[in-house]
């Protein structure tokens, strides 16, 4: 559990951690789901950054798993987390697809940039990352 005393400081202000827990979970598990697919594309291209990622992504699940009940006592189904991540991971396993090997420069600029401000968003959650 690296890292997770530190995990919500929030470095952003413009990017508020939601009131319901079932909209944490959402945001929680948007990451950890664009984690898992930056960490499979870094392990194809650039195996030493995915271990990082995947590092960054634990502290996500770790912060699903501990508002898990919280927002299933709101009203949440517990299987939506999961749904929710899923859908994160192929949207990010899209863009990056995009931003690296389409053959379509303007295309792939739109993707990396996508990418990189979904990716942002997320590390603004976390400290150190």
């Amino acid at each position: 559990m690296s890292g997770i005393l530190a995990i919500l400081l929030l470095t952003c202000p413009a990017t508020p951690l939601p009131n319901s827990p079932s909209e944490r979970i959402k945001l929680f598990a948007a990451c950890a789901g664009r984690l898992s697919a930056l960490a499979q594309h870094q392990f194809l291209l650039d195996g030493p950054s995915a271990e990082r990622t995947q590092a960054r992504r634990a502290d996500f699940l770790t912060l699903i798993e501990a508002t898990l009940p919280h927002a299933i006592a709101y009203g949440m189904p517990a299987e939506q987390a999961l749904n929710w991540q899923v859908a994160a991971k192929a949207a990010q396993a899209n863009l990056l697809h995009h931003a690296k090997f389409s053959a379509d420069e303007r295309r792939a600029d739109r993707a990396r940039q996508a990418s990189d401000a979904s990716l942002h968003a997320c590390d603004g959650l976390l400290l150190g990352a």
